[in-house]
């Protein structure tokens, strides 16, 4: 069983990654986090295998966040998750140890394939952030 933390400031987005990622019988959504800071906490008294992670938060933003989870916790997977385009972020937030990136724009079965990948060390780019970076 892959136990996943969720961490965005939207309830009502923490619910529906919840039920979401529930449906696959190998992930469990066992903490839940509404700032960078708490996600910190959490993970620090925790354990978990996947950080899901949203880049927009108050208090703590997303870059930060990543990268005090980098030090705390350096072999935990974090598979950043976010409304940003992946031009604008993903390779600053895969340079600083993000396992993954994903667009929120994404279908449920692409998350739950990211997720996968990265809770075995893998990393996950969506095809047309592979684009990006080949070129």
């Amino acid at each position: 069983m892959v136990k996943i933390i969720i961490a965005d400031d939207h309830a009502v987005v923490r619910t529906g990654l919840k039920q979401i990622i529930e449906q696959d019988p190998f992930l469990s959504v066992v903490g839940e986090a509404s700032s960078g800071f708490e996600l910190l906490e959490k993970v620090q008294e925790g354990d978990f295998d996947v950080v899901l992670l949203d880049i927009s938060m108050p208090g703590k933003d997303g870059l930060s966040t990543l990268m005090d989870l980098k030090r705390i916790k350096p072999n935990l997977p974090v598979l950043v998750f976010t409304v940003y385009p992946e031009d604008q972020y993903a390779i600053r937030l895969l340079k600083a140890g993000a396992s993954g990136y994903l667009n929120k724009e994404c279908e449920p079965e692409e998350l739950i394939e990211a997720i996968h990948k990265v809770s075995v060390g893998r990393k996950y780019v969506s095809e047309h952030l592979a684009e990006l970076l080949a070129t």
